[in-house]
């Protein structure tokens, strides 16, 4: 309902169902596509042909356009990390990973990865300096842009960092190898810890499927703008003009946002009742 909200009914919504066209439709999907958020308009084409299909078997439409515009916008990259997006099966997850009983550097990234969702090689990269406990903000170049990144940091991943940092905290990488101080934890780390927990990394969740999740709750459950999410996924973002939007943008709502998802996981792990709903929604 927020993508409807956000995407669709501010240019198709006050139309009669049978006034709703094929062209039209694509008008509003190469809108959104145009910020570079080619997901949310397959999305939001997904949603609109879900109305439109009630709409036929209630008596109000005739047909659905949607399907004419198969091949019309740029096609989806395939994710090939397992995940999972459905607020109730993310909950027994979470449960299970903090009764981690490991390395405490990496309980602490297991900790910290669902509450930055940042790429894995991104996070066992960190490194100290990096790291602004005063302003709370984590500070590096994204892998795939090579652009400096900002990314929020909840009061949960402060409380985890100090953890470890009599551990790490002379060393260049808050998250070490078990091997060397000197590197980096290893990319095998976190997946492996996830399949001695008994979660399969194949099918269930992957280190990297902490994005895919904050990706879909985040906009779905709490209603955050597609955008937003995508600038603090690193991703590249367009405004209205086509510019691409500097690593500042929307800052202060991205540390909302940050805060708002670091307590709904905790939320989720924590209560035995699933908990949906709008609460800190930007419109």
């Amino acid at each position: 309902m927020a993508r409807l909200r956000a995407d669709v009914f501010p240019y198709i919504g006050r139309k009669q169902i049978t006034e709703i066209t094929a062209p039209l439709i694509l008008e509003l999907l190469e809108r959104i596509e145009s910020r570079g958020t080619v997901d949310t308009a397959h999305r939001a084409k997904q949603n609109i042909g879900q109305v439109m299909r009630y709409a036929i078997a209630t008596g109000r439409a005739m047909y659905d356009p949607t399907p004419a515009l198969r091949g019309a916008l740029t096609p989806n990259k395939k994710n090939h990390f397992a995940s999972v997006t459905e607020p109730k099966d993310i909950a027994p997850i979470l449960r299970i990973m903090a009764g981690y009983k490991g390395s405490p550097i990496t309980r602490a990234a297991l900790t910290i990865a669902p509450c930055v969702f940042v790429r894995i090689g991104e996070l066992r990269h960190t490194q100290w300096d990096d790291i602004d406990f005063e302003t709370c903000e984590w500070r590096y170049t994204a892998s795939k842009t090579g652009q400096e990144h900002i990314v929020p940091l909840a009061r949960q991943v402060i409380e985890a960092l100090r953890e470890i940092q009599p551990l790490t905290g002379r060393s260049r990488y808050v998250f070490t190898g078990a091997r060397s101080d000197a590197r980096p934890m290893s990319e095998n780390t976190l997946n492996g810890a996830l399949k001695r927990l008994g979660i399969d990394t194949q099918t269930e969740l992957t280190g990297h499927g902490f994005r895919a999740m904050a990706r879909t709750v985040l906009e779905e459950v709490h209603g955050f703008r597609p955008e937003i999410i995508e600038l603090q996924l690193a991703h590249a973002v367009r405004d209205p003009l086509g510019r691409a939007y500097n690593r500042t943008k929307h800052l202060e709502t991205r540390k909302k946002m940050m805060q708002v998802w670091a307590d709904y996981l905790d939320e989720l792990r924590d209560s035995k009742n699933v908990i949906q709903g709008n609460f800190g929604m930007v419109g």
